[in-house]
């Protein structure tokens, strides 16, 4: 939000208009933040529950277990739910009176979930990404960092970098998902080690000399 209000005031300095001051409280991002669920409370006046990783308006849309792992389902419309049915081996469940709208399916969510998980495992991870996909239903595994640093696109868009370190050799650090075309992002050092830049900061900086540098040290200042 802050990023934005920023670009947005720059926006309005560029076409003729005056700076102007920004009030970011992180109360107000944090609110705003809610995003669905504060207007599930503002137009029903009923607080939401906790659904773990469920979604509060939309049924299934959460993850479930597989033969070897998990992932994570998100019909969108009765017409997944239905291609979904299908796949699971269980067209039926699209023409029960249960299940047959997602309003129904938000309603009747304790009932049609231990259904689904009951079906899921299954079939591992992979045949039922690769099978829903090929159905057109929206879904995706549930990775371990193991997983997602040997997918072939994080491999390929050298999200893994290494960067030589004074005492530990080479460090292995995760890449900026910035990808810019004309100031592409430079890994120029590894974290630096504790004060490693102190006396460079005070002196180029605060542009004080070397022997205030050295009694500061004397002193343990710094």
């Amino acid at each position: 939000y802050s990023t934005v209000a920023i670009l947005a005031a720059l926006a309005h300095r560029d076409q003729g208009g005056c700076g102007q001051h920004i009030d970011m409280a992180l109360l107000d991002v944090q609110v705003a933040c809610l995003a669905n669920q504060a207007m599930n409370y503002l137009t029903t006046g009923v607080a939401p529950k906790r659904l773990g990783n469920a979604h509060p308006n939309i049924v299934p849309y959460q993850d479930f277990p597989t033969a070897d792992g998990d992932f994570i389902l998100t019909v969108g419309n009765d017409g997944q739910f239905r291609k979904f049915a299908e796949v699971a081996g269980q067209p039926q469940w699209a023409d029960d009176p249960r299940f047959a709208t997602n309003k129904l399916r938000v309603a009747n969510r304790a009932v049609l979930i231990p259904l689904i998980r009951q079906a899921t495992v299954f079939k591992t991870t992979a045949e039922w990404v690769s099978q829903l996909e090929l159905a057109g239903v929206p879904c995706g595994p549930i990775n371990d960092l193991a997983q997602v640093f040997a997918d072939p696109q994080v491999v390929a868009r050298g999200l893994a970098v290494e960067l030589p370190h004074a005492l530990a050799g080479m460090v292995p650090q995760v890449a900026s998902p910035i990808r810019l075309s004309q100031t592409p992002v430079e890994y120029r050092n590894a974290p630096p080690l504790l004060g490693e830049h102190t006396a460079e900061v005070l002196q180029r900086v605060l542009g004080m000399r070397v022997e205030a540098v050295d009694a500061l040290r004397h002193s343990r200042v710094v």
